[in-house]
Parts: structure tokens; C-alpha cells; sequence
């Protein structure tokens, strides 16, 4: 019997062959409420029947806006057995971005989660001549909106239930019908460039790829997943929704954003994802924690995490180690990385991968030094995810692995990575062009992203194409990299450098507020906010002595000495994809930011001591204000030939 190839079949299969295994879990008012895979299959049944009876056809697209909630899973599910395209949004998107998305997909449907949802896709309704229905999970706060245009979602269940008693067998009819060349489903990309567009991937892009992915890492239908990203991320749709359909283990859905640390304790996962900003802000939260132990916990933590380090990576990879160092990591392991561990939700964890940008040596190490297996996975929306990935025991910190399973990679004569994979996109919506340009005449998806392979075979990604450059004297820039290493520090949450073309590489800094708060509190140093604390002396000496640690670092790299950062700032507010500072996805806008902030970028280059600014942000509530600061520009100590700059 062939394997299933498309996603209805693969949970038709997984209710026969494990009905009664959990397949999907969520936590509601502090109770974990678990569905079996037959009782998964009876939801997705009744809601595609009530869907097909609102008028959703083959072909047409069903936008999906919401935290990870089983609905909206089942809502993808449905919408693939009647042969519709499900469109996830991210759901902390402003209004304005979701009206492109809905337009652009000519999306008529919509499965919202709740009365934040709704509102925001009322407000942009009449722009979305489309848009006729709204389908809703959580009834609070809708009791008096237009009925109209609102159904909620066990409604529409229940009138699927009327139609499969009048049509038995219209499920499995419209499955039949669907083909593994059939799109799947539509992602838009993060728009770091510009305007986002449709990635259309199959069911074949991603089920092959989810596949190759599984045999990789000998996964099973026993795998514990917590799904906590975006749905509308192309990482979530691969971990948790096409491995979870191939294998046939469980997804696990947290409460809240605010409760995934407490609720990955609970489920413990085996099988864990998270792209790097999420471990910078685990990293952190230790950081302060230590900070504010005792002197007996900071000193133990200080020195058993120095033997981490040193022989950490080497006794998870299985190397000889000698048996002195072997006994000091053990007890280091019951007093602080085991403990540590638990606290974190990693204490199970078999295999975890981190990608969505790169992410720094130090940290990477960090997480690996305390036992935990994370690898470096690399990709793209384009690609289903999977193009590299890290082999156990040929674990790089500064690579990110071999060619994945059925994968080519290439790298071109101007030394930008290309793929040829199953897993490659069917092509951009309503973007023809933009298809054509992203390919080769021979298949190979252009990536966009500069890298080249090590001498053992391994695939290393310098930076995104566009953004490495260089310094006036020919010195390379990769601003990337900068930027990650000053990630690091726990009181830094984002950076932005700058240099190309220029004699010297200048930086903005955004601060933690959380750590250097923290910091400042247990200093008695008063503030009132963001922009006073980021202002303030002492922590401008906090950000300068990470700033120069990082110089101190680069300088033991022939390559990337000449590029220590001269001069920085730190900004008078967060960077915020309300803003339009940062994808959806967290990622910087780096051309957006320069031209938002060029008088600052002038200002460090121009030697001036201070800058005046003056800029306009969105509050969560739709509002806009202004911010206005004196920001003051500090020199940083550079070693050996970059101090060296001309004058």
C-alpha cells in the first residue's frame, strides 16, 4: 500500500493505524485537555463539511489568524481535505499587514481565534472587497458584533455534521480528489526586502521533506512537541504540523505566549525548536537569575559552567574526555546543569535545532556545554525548511551541517548558496516574475545568502548576500556576525552595525530591559522607562565594556580585525516590527532602519559627541506618539591594526 501524500490521507492513516494515541494537546485554564488522532480526524470531518457548506471550493484560499490552538490546526487540516489553500497570518500583525496578505491571497474566509482577531480583520474589511465571513473560536466579547459576517466555529461544525448525514462519504470523496502536487498551503515571507509575498509549497514539498527530516533523526510517533511559534512561520508548519502528520506524535499547544516556559516543564518535549532570539532571551532570564543568587550559588555557577564549556560539547558528542574532567562535569551536572535543565523544559530533549538567522558561537555553545543537542538547521520559507543540517557527532559552532536528505547545494562563482531539493517552493502568488528570478535555468532556488564549505564538507553562511560588505580599506564586513556577538551579552537584546563602504564600523545597541533593569535596580540606580535607563552614564559604561569584549574577541581573527566596531549608540527605544524595524519574524530591517535613522548614522560617522532625535512610534493600541532624546555617541577601545583608523 503506497504511503499517504497528502495531509488528510496522512490523518486518515494515523486514526486507523493509532486512533487512540494523543495527537494534539492544549492547555486551558491551567488543565491539559488532550485529542486522540481518531477524535482529531471526527473535528477536522465536521469542520471541513461546514466549511464546504459556507462555499469554500478547490482552489480558493482559507486565511488562519491565532496563537497555536488545536481549532486553527484542524482549520489547515480542513481546508487540505476540501483542496483549499490554508493562509496563516501572523497573528500580532497590525491591521495593515494582514489587509496585503488577505488582498493579495484573495482570501473570502477567514478562522480567527478570538475578538482580537476579529476587530483587527473588520477594521481592514472594507479594503478586502473579498472578505465575507469570519469564522471565530473564543466567543468572548462578540455577543452584540454583526452576525452577518461572524459564524463561530461549532456552529459551522455542527451544520458539516447536518451535511455528512445528507452526503455519507463526502470526506473521503474530497480527499480522494486531492493530489500530492496540490498546493498545500501558503506562507508569505517575513518582507525584510520588501513587500512579502505567497510561497506556495505542496504537499510533496513538505511531506518528502518532513520525511527525510524524520529518518535523519530516527524520530518517532512517541516524540513530545511543544508548538509555540507562529503558525504562519514556515518553522512551525514543518516541526509541528507536517512531521507531526508523517510520524504521528504528539503536539503539545501552550496556554499563553507568557506560559510556555512553565507549560514545556510540564510536557518536557523531546523534540525541540527555537530559532536564536528565543534562546538569547532564555539566556538571559538565567543571566539575572544568577545575578541575584547568593555569592555561594554565583561562585558554583561561575565554575562549574567554566568546565562546561571546556569539556561540555566533547562528552555530549561521545569523545574521549580524560576521567577527571568526566567526574567534575558530573557533579556539575547534579548541582547546576541538570537543575538548570529542568528549568528550562529541556531535561528530555533528544534532539533540538535552532535556524531563522544565525545565531552566536558563544550561545550556541552555551546550550551544548550543558548537554543539550542543538544543531544548527539551515533554510528558508522557499526551501520547506530543510537544506542543512548539523550531523550528531559533527556538531560546528560557525557551520550549519551537511546537505540534508535528497538536497543538492551549491554554491555560484559569486558565492551565493543555491538549492535543488523536493522540498523547493512551487513558486511565488500572482508573482511570475519573482518565481523566474528566484531560480535557475537548471532548478536551483537562489537563496539570497553568501556562505561556502569547509573543508570536511560542511556548509558555512557568512551573511545574507546583499548585506556583506567592505570596509574602505577592502577589510570584510558581515554585519550579521557583529551583530550576534554582541547578542550575547544578556544586557543587549539587538544591534545594528554599519560600515560598508565606510573607513570604520559603527553600531546601534538596544538594551534589555529586563537584565539591565534588573542590574540597575540591584544598583540603586533610578529610572523611569526605557529611554531614561538607555541614557543613563552607568549603563552606557555597561553597553562600552560589552562593545570593547567584542573587539577584544575580533581582533584574534585575522579576517575580521579590521572590522571592530569604533564608535556606537545606544537607541532611545526598542526596535519594533510595529514600527516596521523588524519582521514578523524578528528579524532586522537593516536598509529600513538606516534610512529611518540616517541623521543618527551620520552622526556617528561625523565624530559629533551627541544627536539629537526625535521619532514616531505605534502604541499596541493603534495610537501613535513621538519619542525625543539627546543620544549621547561613545568611542570604543579597539586592539591592534583597527585602532589604527585614518583620520
Amino acid at each position: 500500500m503506497p504511503a499517504p501524500d497528502t495531509f488528510p490521507r496522512l490523518l486518515t492513516a494515523h486514526s486507523r493505524e493509532r486512533g487512540d494515541q494523543p495527537a494534539i494537546r492544549e492547555k486551558d485554564l491551567g488543565i491539559w485537555q488532550t485529542h486522540t488522532w481518531a477524535g482529531a480526524l471526527a473535528e477536522v470531518r465536521s469542520l471541513a463539511a461546514g466549511l464546504h457548506r459556507l462555499g469554500l471550493r478547490r482552489g480558493e484560499t482559507l486565511a488562519i489568524v491565532g496563537d497555536n490552538r488545536p481549532r486553527l490546526y484542524w482549520a489547515m487540516d480542513a481546508a487540505q481535505a476540501l483542496g483549499a489553500i490554508p493562509v496563516p497570518l501572523y497573528q500580532d500583525a497590525v491591521a495593515e499587514e494582514m489587509a496585503y496578505v488577505l488582498g493579495n491571497a484573495e482570501v473570502r474566509i477567514a478562522v480567527v481565534e478570538d475578538q482580537e482577531q476579529v476587530d483587527k480583520l473588520l477594521e481592514v474589511r472594507g479594503r478586502c472587497p473579498a472578505l465575507q465571513l469570519l469564522i471565530y473560536d473564543d466567543p468572548r466579547g462578540l455577543r452584540h458584533y454583526d452576525r452577518a459576517v461572524l459564524r463561530d466555529y461549532g456552529d459551522v461544525q455542527a451544520a458539516g455534521r447536518e451535511l455528512e448525514r445528507d452526503q455519507p462519504g463526502f470526506f473521503e470523496a474530497e480527499v480522494e480528489r486531492g493530489r500530492s502536487s496540490d498546493v498545500a498551503i501558503m506562507l508569505y515571507t517575513s518582507g525584510t526586502t520588501g513587500t512579502p509575498k505567497g510561497v506556495m509549497l505542496t504537499h510533496d514539498n513538505l511531506i518528502v521533506t518532513a520525511r527525510g527530516g524524520i529518518e535523519r533523526e530516527r524520530l518517532t510517533d512517541r516524540e513530545e512537541v511543544m508548538a509555540y511559534l507562529p503558525m504562519a512561520w514556515v518553522g512551525d508548519n514543518l516541526f509541528s504540523y507536517a512531521q507531526g502528520h508523517v510520524a504521528g506524535f504528539c503536539v503539545s499547544c501552550p496556554e499563553s505566549a507568557d506560559t510556555v516556559l512553565t507549560d514545556m516543564r510540564e510536557i518536557g518535549p523531546s523534540y525541540f525548536f527555537a530559532p536564536p532570539r528565543v534562546l538569547e532571551n532564555l539566556l538571559t532570564q538565567v543571566s539575572i537569575r544568577m545575578e541575584d543568587a547568593a555569592r555561594p550559588k554565583r561562585w558554583l555557577y561561575r565554575r562549574f559552567m567554566g568546565v562546561a564549556r571546556r569539556w561540555g560539547p566533547a562528552i555530549l558528542e561521545g569523545k574521549a574526555v580524560p576521567l577527571a574532567a568526566r567526574l567534575t562535569y558530573g557533579v556539575g551536572d547534579l548541582l547546576i546543569y541538570g537543575p538548570l535543565r529542568n528549568v528550562l523544559g529541556f531535561s528530555r530533549i533528544r534532539v533540538a535545532y535552532t535556524a531563522g538567522e544565525a545565531i552566536g558561537p558563544d550561545l550556541f555553545q552555551f546550550y551544548r556545554s550543558l548537554g543539550v543537542n542543538l544543531k544548527q538547521l539551515y533554510g528558508s520559507t522557499e526551501t520547506s525548511v530543510f537544506v542543512c543540517i548539523q550531523p550528531d557527532g559533527q556538531v560546528k559552532p560557525d557551520s550549519v551541517g551537511t546537505p540534508a536528505k535528497d538536497v543538492e547545494v551549491r554554491v555560484s562563482s559569486e558565492g551565493e548558496v543555491q538549492v535543488r531539493s523536493p522540498g523547493v517552493f512551487h513558486g511565488y502568488h500572482r508573482a511570475e516574475v519573482a518565481t523566474r528570478e528566484a531560480k535557475t535555468a537548471d532548478g536551483f532556488f537562489r537563496t539570497g545568502d553568501a556562505g561556502f564549505f569547509d573543508e570536511d564538507g560542511h556548509l558555512k553562511i557568512i551573511d545574507r548576500a546583499r548585506d556583506v560588505g567592505r570596509l574602505a580599506d577592502g577589510t570584510l564586513f558581515a554585519p550579521k556576525y557583529l551583530e550576534n556577538k554582541l547578542k550575547f551579552f544578556p544586557f543587549i537584546k539587538e544591534a545594528v552595525a554599519f560600515g560598508d563602504r565606510r573607513e570604520f564600523v559603527t553600531a546601534f545597541v538596544c538594551i534589555d530591559l529586563l537584565a539591565v533593569g534588573n542590574w540597575a535596580e540591584r544598583r540603586s540606580l533610578p529610572y523611569t522607562g526605557y529611554t531614561d535607563l538607555a541614557g543613563q552614564a552607568p549603563v552606557l559604561d555597561l553597553v562600552q565594556g560589552c562593545v570593547e569584549e567584542v573587539n577584544a574577541d575580533l581582533a584574534r581573527d585575522p579576517r575580521l580585525a579590521g572590522s571592530q566596531i569604533h564608535r556606537f549608540l545606544v537607541l532611545h527605544k526598542e526596535l519594533d516590527a510595529d514600527d516596521g524595524e523588524l519582521t514578523r519574524t524578528r528579524k532586522v530591517r537593516r536598509g529600513f532602519i538606516a534610512e529611518k535613522y540616517a541623521p543618527l548614522v551620520q552622526a556617528l560617522y561625523a565624530g559629533a559627541p551627541t544627536v539629537q532625535v526625535e521619532t514616531q512610534v505605534r502604541f499596541e493600541d493603534g495610537r501613535t506618539g513621538l519619542i525625543r532624546a539627546q543620544l549621547a555617541i561613545r568611542e570604543a577601545r579597539t586592539v591592534g591594526r583597527a585602532s589604527q583608523r585614518a583620520a
